[in-house]
């Protein structure tokens, strides 16, 4: 279970900006590992964990767009009923918040992967790997 650095990217919420810095990492061979999108009336925040952060922190500071890199914490979970639950009770009851999760697994797959932001990414990992 690692800790991960996630860059959080806001911009403009219109057509052809998400195109223009996915493009501009992959340009720079960057992959991207995971993504969630968040929009709001004007502005979207887009979540990446990439192979490469610092490199794409640069990318995206050259693509004139507002970026903060944060520690997450990246699970790979068993894909059923009830895994979900039980991570955020162990965390609950360690009273630590969870501030934003993302995940995905297609319906196929055994196993999926859950993203999670909270206060302190140490602390929440040593939680759950008790």
């Amino acid at each position: 279970m690692p800790i991960e650095k996630q860059l959080s990217v806001f911009m403009e919420n219109k057509p052809g900006r998400l195109s223009r810095i996915c493009a501009a990492l992959a340009e720079a061979e960057i992959n991207i590992f995971a993504m969630s999108v968040h929009d709001t009336v004007d502005h979207a925040i887009v979540r990446l964990i990439v192979d490469s952060p610092n490199k794409a922190l640069v990318i995206l500071e050259e693509e004139e767009v507002y970026t903060i890199i944060q520690d997450v914490v990246v699970l790979e979970i068993d894909n059923k009923p009830g895994t979900i639950a039980m991570i955020a009770k162990k965390l609950f009851r360690a009273d630590i918040n969870i501030e934003y999760a993302y995940c995905t697994a297609t319906k196929n797959q055994e196993f999926g992967c859950f993203v999670i932001k909270t206060q302190d990414a140490e602390q929440t990992l040593d939680i759950l790997e008790e």
